[in-house]
C-alpha cells in the first residue's frame, strides 16, 4: 500500500468550496505518484453559496461535506472523524471554499480564524513529522497556522503581503513549479493563482507531488 493523504475538501465548485480542476490535477498526480487518497471535509454549512453560472450568491445553505462528495465519488469521511493514523501526509487543493469555510481570510484578511478541526489536523500533522501541501489560495491556512512557513499563491502582491503580514514567508513561483519549506514540511503550488488552463494547472500539481515526495 502506498503513502496515504488526507485530501482536505471544502465543498464542490470554484466560487464556493474545492476548485475541481485542482482537485482533479492532484488527484491524477497522487495517483501517477502510487498514493491512496482519503478523502475528507468538515461536517459544516458553508459559509457561502454562490450560483456558478451566474456568479450570484445563493441562499440556500449548503454542506461542505455533502457538495465534497461529489469530487470524492461518495467516498469520504468527516474530518472530525479522521484520526491521526488514517494519513501519512496532508493536501488542500484551493478554490474559495478555503479561504471562506476552511478559514475566514476572504472576510478577515491577514487576520483571519482557521476552522477548528483544519487547524487540529494541521496540529496533529505537524506534531508526527507529516507533510503538508497546498494549492491556489490554500496556503493561507498554512500561513496562519505555522509560523515562519515558507509557501508560495503564486506572485499576487496584496495575497502576499497579507501572507507576510500573518508571519510567514511568501516566495513568488513560476505556475508550474512549486515551494518547498523543508524545516517545516511544506509543499504549495500557485495553479488558479497564475494558471490560464488546467494544463498548467496539472503541471503545478505533478512538481507539487514530486516534491511532496521528499518530504518523506
Amino acid at each position: 500500500m502506498g503513502k496515504r493523504i488526507a485530501f482536505v475538501l471544502s465543498g464542490c465548485g470554484v466560487k464556493d468550496g474545492s476548485e475541481i480542476h485542482e482537485a482533479v490535477a492532484a488527484l491524477i498526480a497522487l495517483d501517477r505518484a502510487g498514493y491512496e487518497v482519503i478523502f475528507t471535509a468538515p461536517d459544516i454549512l458553508q459559509t457561502a453559496t454562490v450560483d456558478h453560472s451566474s456568479e450570484k450568491p445563493e441562499t440556500e445553505a449548503r454542506n461542505a461535506l455533502t457538495e465534497a462528495a461529489r469530487i470524492a465519488r461518495g467516498n469520504i469521511k468527516p474530518l472530525s472523524d479522521l484520526d491521526p493514523w488514517d494519513y501519512d501526509a496532508v493536501l488542500f487543493p484551493g478554490g474559495f471554499g478555503a479561504a471562506l469555510t476552511l478559514c475566514s481570510f476572504a472576510s478577515d484578511g491577514p487576520e483571519c480564524s482557521v476552522n477548528p478541526e483544519v487547524e487540529n489536523l494541521i496540529k496533529d500533522a505537524r506534531q508526527s513529522g507529516k507533510p503538508i501541501a497546498a494549492m491556489c489560495i490554500a496556503p493561507v491556512i498554512l500561513a496562519r497556522t505555522i509560523p515562519g512557513a515558507r509557501l508560495t499563491i503564486g506572485n499576487d502582491p496584496g495575497t502576499a503581503n497579507a501572507i507576510n503580514a500573518m508571519g510567514a514567508v511568501h516566495v513568488d513561483c513560476r505556475v508550474n513549479q512549486s515551494v518547498v519549506d523543508i524545516e517545516r514540511r511544506l509543499v504549495t503550488t500557485p495553479a488558479y493563482m497564475l494558471a490560464s488552463g488546467p494544463a498548467e494547472v496539472f503541471e503545478g500539481a505533478v512538481s507539487m507531488v514530486e516534491k511532496l515526495g521528499e518530504l518523506f
